[in-house]
Order: C-alpha cells, then structure tokens, then sequence
C-alpha cells in the first residue's frame, strides 16, 4: 500500500501561541511533514507575515522531519532563501503565477545552492498549463483546491472548486509523464470524510490543518482518523 504523506499545516486554525508543543503533538502522532504558511501583506490576507524563519527554526528545534515554507507572496529574493534554509526548512514552495520566467530559475538555483527543493503551487484559478515549463526542475507540484462560487443546496461552501478533481487527475498525468520524481501534493478543505475521491487520484502529499487542530478529541487522535482514512483510501483504490 502507497503511503502517502501527512502534512500538518500551519494555517488561520494552527495555535501559534504554542507552535512547538502543538506541531509536536502532530508529528509525534504520526504527520511526517511539518508545512509552514507565511504570507505577505498582498497575497493570503488573513495570513500576513507568519510562518517565516522565526517559526522554522522554533519547530526544527522539537523535530528532524521535513519542514516545508509554503509561501503566498509576489516576490522572493535571495535572503529570504538563506534565511529559511538556515532555520531548517527542507522545501520552500511558491505561487506559480507570481512565479514565472527567469526569475523563476534563480530562485530554483538559490534552492538547491542551500540544499533545499522547491516547490510550485497552481492556486485558486491558476491553469495547470502555467508548469508545462518548470515540471522537470521542480520537487513538487502543490495543487491548492479550496472552493469558490455559489455553494451546493444545503451547503454553506464549497469544500473544493468544481475543477479539482480533474485538475488533481491531470496533475498527477503531467507528473508522470515529465517528471515522476517530483511529488504532488494537495492543499484545501481535506477531511476524513472527504478525502477519498481524493485519494483515488493518487497524490503522494495531503495538507491538513482545521482536520488536525479542531478536531474535538485533540490533535493527536486527529492524526491517526486521518492517517486511518488516506490508508483505507489507499487500500480501496490499490495504490501501490
């Protein structure tokens, strides 16, 4: 069976009061990737200078796993690569439509100079085609899902745009025809009781965060319903 990783989120529902005793609680349970949103003061308002170097380097403090920079922001320069880096991040992932062109290829080059992957989010509305270029130098290709638009009777949201499934699928496509070394992973609105469909699309990375730190029973017996979901998923759909 294909295990496929758990990556905790550090989102608008994580408790920065006690970043190290509650992403502790995570990984110790059984997350395998702690994912770190830092945002700027344009893109992913209602995370706004969060999730940088300061809060890297307090989590590699409690844990040797992964430790991946997802950052919504319009620029990304050489310092803040060396900054993260330094604190003991292990990927740092980044918005392909502010990503584009030449720049894009310094950034990959500053990655892999401080021995860090890199990674490429498709956002809300962005078009898969926005990698046909970058595929085969990248680590990861990060789909975001969260929804949109008018909600399904008796819905409040969406839990994911109506695309993502399709997009997710041909993702995985794109992947392994160019480069089956780069994961995929998916961000947005993932719960036990909707990952499956998910799943099925065989994703080697899922991100969580109001699944993992609102769960009622705590966030260590989150994990386990959620690695006890993507597993019989797994085991459903004969991933390998």
């Amino acid at each position: 069976m294909k295990h496929i990783k758990i990556a905790a989120g550090m989102a608008g529902s994580f408790d920065y009061g006690n970043v190290c005793l509650n992403m502790k609680e995570a990984l110790d349970a059984g997350a395998d990737i702690c994912h770190s949103d830092a945002a700027d003061m344009l893109d992913l308002r209602n995370l706004q200078l969060v999730g940088g170097h300061l809060i890297i380097k307090a989590v590699r403090s409690i844990t040797d796993k992964e430790i991946e920079c997802h950052l919504y922001a319009q620029e990304c320069d050489r310092l803040f690569i060396e900054k993260i880096a330094a604190a003991g991040a292990t990927m740092l992932i980044l918005p392909v439509e502010n990503f584009i062109g030449a720049p894009l290829a310094y950034i990959i080059n500053w990655c892999h100079e401080f021995n860090m992957k890199i990674g490429l989010t498709i956002g809300c509305y962005t078009p898969l085609c926005f990698v046909d270029e970058a595929i085969y130098d990248i680590d990861r290709l990060h789909i975001v899902i969260h929804g949109a638009g008018q909600p399904p009777a008796g819905e409040k949201t969406w839990a994911w745009r109506r695309s993502a499934l399709n997009l997710v699928k041909n993702a995985r496509k794109m992947i392994d025809e160019c480069n089956p070394a780069c994961e995929l992973a998916v961000d947005g609105g993932i719960r036990v009781n909707n990952l499956a469909p998910i799943v099925e699309c065989n994703p080697d990375v899922l991100i969580f965060s109001t699944a993992l730190y609102q769960d009622p029973d705590g966030i260590a017996a989150a994990v386990k319903k959620v690695r006890k979901a993507i597993d019989e998923a797994a085991c459903q759909f004969n991933l390998e």
